[in-house]
């Protein structure tokens, strides 16, 4: 068992070997193809063919192990022509794009989604609210039947309903806040484990507003059938906004407008640079903000320049 060891140990030291050595020929040889090109022509697009890593300060280091679950790193891809060029590579947060996927939470917030908006309007009449007589339909006595009043009664054919809907109702109900910002990390999680959370640079730079060009660029890059764009502003550039108009499998939604339902519904997710460092804050806050147990105990927060009277404060009947 030790020579076996030893053994394995000096493969694994030759083989680090020679990955060492041909990294480091490779970078040899870039740097100096990097310097002759330089030398001969001095262009922009030279120093983005070589993909460097964007340093991005993450907010709330804290809150995960930077041994155990690093921050996770993803393309930044041009959006500016069809062929797909990696111009950097930025790093996300873990407790957001990287989180443990819960389905049941993802379900409860597809079923609220499609449920809170609904009205149910079957109405259905009373035995009061038919049309017709309310006369004996026959004698009490003397004809041996079952004796009956009306013929509205609920237990005739065509008779009223005792208790069936009385429309319209609504189906409104509000799910819990924690369960909604947990549902949104856990589909942004998922998305990027399955590779279909796609970053680009800005939509600023998108070309050409013909659909088809939009349509021949996802089929290219291979991102569908169905896409969500996202951005951080509410107004899209005016290339993109004509070009996805008439496609429906091709969506625009601004980041206060992002859902589950919707990252669910669509394929691929592309997130530009503004847009997901906007959601990552956010999400962020929600996670760590502590001014949710003053508000459920309806104590109200400390004012500035005021003196402080949240002692005073119960949670009787003071604020019902």
């Amino acid at each position: 068992m030790v020579l076996l060891r030893n053994v394995t140990n000096l493969l694994l030291r030759q083989n680090y070997g020679l990955v060492y050595s041909s990294l480091r020929n490779c970078q040899v040889t870039s740097q100096a193809s990097l310097t002759e090109n330089s030398t001969l022509t001095e262009s922009p697009q030279s120093t983005l063919s070589q993909p460097i890593l964007f340093k991005r300060e993450l907010q709330h280091t804290d809150m995960y192990n930077k041994h155990l679950t690093p921050p996770r790193e993803a393309w930044l891809l041009n959006f500016d022509s069809m062929e797909s060029r990696k111009l950097n590579i930025i790093e996300l947060h873990p407790e957001i794009f990287a989180a443990f996927p819960r389905v049941d939470v993802i379900h409860e917030n597809i079923k609220w989604q499609t449920t809170y908006s609904k009205i149910n309007w079957i109405w259905l009449r009373t035995r009061a609210e038919l049309a017709g007589s309310n006369r004996k339909p026959w004698p009490q006595k003397g004809t041996g039947r079952a004796r009956h009043g009306s013929t509205t009664a609920p237990q005739w054919i065509k008779g009223g309903w005792c208790h069936g809907p009385r429309g319209p109702t609504s189906n409104f109900y509000m799910l819990d806040f924690h369960v909604r910002v947990n549902g949104l990390i856990s589909a942004l999680s998922i998305k990027f484990a399955q590779n279909d959370l796609k970053i680009v640079d800005t939509l600023e730079k998108f070309p050409s507003d013909d659909p088809q060009f939009l349509s021949d660029m996802m089929d290219k890059r291979e991102w569908g059938p169905s896409v969500l764009i996202v951005d951080k502003n509410d107004i899209f550039p005016r290339n993109i906004a004509l070009a996805a108009e008439n496609i429906n499998h091709i969506n625009l939604m601004p980041v206060y407008g992002l859902n589950v339902f919707s990252m669910m519904k669509h394929e691929t997710l592309v997130l530009t640079l503004e847009a997901a460092e906007e959601i990552e804050r956010k999400l962020l806050y929600q996670l760590t903000r502590t001014d949710l147990e003053a508000a459920a105990k309806h104590i109200p927060p400390e004012t500035p320049g005021l003196p402080d009277h949240r002692d005073s404060f119960t949670t009787d009947s003071n604020f019902e």
